[in-house]
């Protein structure tokens, strides 16, 4: 499964929040210890009041951010596909029949800066679960036909995934918008890469050796064990795994330095949608402006915004207007969407969302707003934490993000400190005609046969 634009649904749930030490302000209400093996990898332990049941994330610190030569992108989400696929000691077969046995939900995603392998399962089967997984990790096996057979499904997917108007305008803009930083490729990888990929066999083995290693991997343990015995079975199933030697050097996007229009005919019937997308700042849990873009994303394009109020609700001229800011590695891009109604207003929409990002730089948001979008996006992620699945997906985030799920109390933390100077300030230094890219997709005409 890939993570990607337009993908995600944020779903609801209601949670009970474990009692915090008095005068601690973290956001993350639970205790999260910390241990490294001597080969380098790192096993984060998280205690949740879910008797029974744990759940055992592996994340992989590698995703299509890592497909630095030309002609290799789409790599990481493959490896998601073959680490299914069996090893001497657990064959494909046996592999899913141990996991039935356990009665576990076992599955894995990619997205530009991780592959994540997942299963919740019950707590007694914890030993044979951290089996399964360091045997695969260490001893993954496939041949070149089992190479060109996933190599064709991956095919497959993209050709399916390209009917989806959203996954299209994502791949031209990122395309467009990058020069040479590997966001410039989806998770999914460059078509005519993939279509080449059942030709990488020896590539594949090089990928996995070189990314498949402790060091650049985090064990997310949450839920109902035992310290002492989980850190003995990580020492157990996991200490002979090697240490890698592999450096990453991933290319730095200088700015862009003018506007760039596109244009996507869309031969299916469709509205038209308009995309805008900024170069925005990379993760950050010391620098103000990251916490920054993301409430000015609020307060310019969220259902409570002016914006939304006059397309949507008041003039009627498009179905939805929304934002999408990931939090990632390196800076990525702030996008803009709409689906416009009638395609004589595509100009008078496009204006009114130019002019409510200018409006953003001279008229702060009152102090009153601010705090209520701040306690919406707290709630939000508390609301977020309502099982031992849930927990260990959030504070994989932050793996991914900085190698220190710690991380997500110190940018909450910084959450809590920005103004409107400084939402207007990042909308000056970000949300500007040189620094975007715009992309109009529309439905193709067809020719009229004579």
């Amino acid at each position: 499964m890939i993570r990607s634009l337009g993908m995600l649904l944020l779903v609801i749930f209601p949670v009970m929040l474990a009692a915090r030490p008095s005068g601690n302000s973290d956001i993350f209400p639970y205790p999260i210890n910390q241990v490294t093996l001597d080969n380098g990898l790192k096993i984060v332990s998280i205690p949740f009041d879910s008797p029974g049941i744990v759940a055992y994330y592996t994340v992989v610190r590698t995703g299509s951010r890592n497909e630095i030569e030309p002609g290799k992108s789409g790599f990481a989400h493959f490896f998601e596909h073959m680490m299914f696929r069996g090893t001497d000691k657990y064959p494909k077969e046996k592999f899913t029949a141990v996991l039935k046995s356990i009665g576990a939900d076992n599955n894995a995603y990619t997205s530009d800066d991780e592959t994540v392998y997942h299963t919740v399962a019950s707590a007694s089967a914890l030993e044979t679960m951290m089996d399964l997984e360091s045997d695969r990790f260490m001893n993954l096996k496939y041949t070149e036909e089992d190479f060109k057979t996933e190599a064709g499904a991956i095919l497959g997917e993209y050709n399916k995934n390209s009917s989806n108007p959203l996954q299209a305008i994502e791949e031209k803009v990122r395309e467009s918008a990058f020069d040479y930083h590997t966001y410039k490729h989806t998770t999914m990888g460059f078509l005519r890469d993939i279509q080449n990929m059942p030709n990488q066999y020896q590539y594949s083995l090089t990928f996995f050796d070189r990314w498949y290693r402790p060091e650049n991997c985090v064990l997310v343990v949450v839920g109902d064990f035992q310290q002492a015995k989980l850190i003995e079975f990580a020492k157990r199933y996991y200490g002979g795994w090697k240490h890698g030697s592999y450096t990453l050097n991933v290319p730095a996007e200088p700015p862009q330095k003018a506007e760039k229009v596109l244009d996507l005919p869309w031969k299916a019937k469709t509205l038209p949608i308009f995309t805008v997308a900024y170069h925005a700042p990379a993760f950050s849990d010391r620098d103000i402006d990251m916490p920054a873009v993301s409430l000015f994303s609020e307060v310019v394009f969220s259902q409570t915004s002016d914006l939304y109020r006059k397309l949507v609700v008041e003039d009627q001229l498009v179905e939805f207007v929304n934002s999408n800011f990931d939090e990632t590695r390196d800076p990525g891009l702030f996008y803009v969407f709409t689906r416009v109604k009638d395609a004589k207003n595509i100009q008078k929409v496009k204006d009114a969302i130019y002019q409510a990002i200018e409006d953003a730089k001279t008229k702060p948001v009152s102090a009153e707003r601010l705090e209520s979008i701040k306690s919406h996006v707290k709630y939000d992620f508390a609301m977020g934490l309502d099982n031992a699945d849930h927990v260990a997906n959030t504070v994989s985030h932050y793996i991914k993000l900085t190698n220190d799920p710690q991380s997500v109390n110190r940018v909450y933390a910084l959450y809590d400190k920005v103004t409107p100077a400084e939402i207007m300030t990042v909308a000056k230094k970000y949300f500007t005609q040189d620094n975007r890219t715009a992309l109009l997709l529309t439905q193709q005409q067809q020719e009229v046969k004579q």
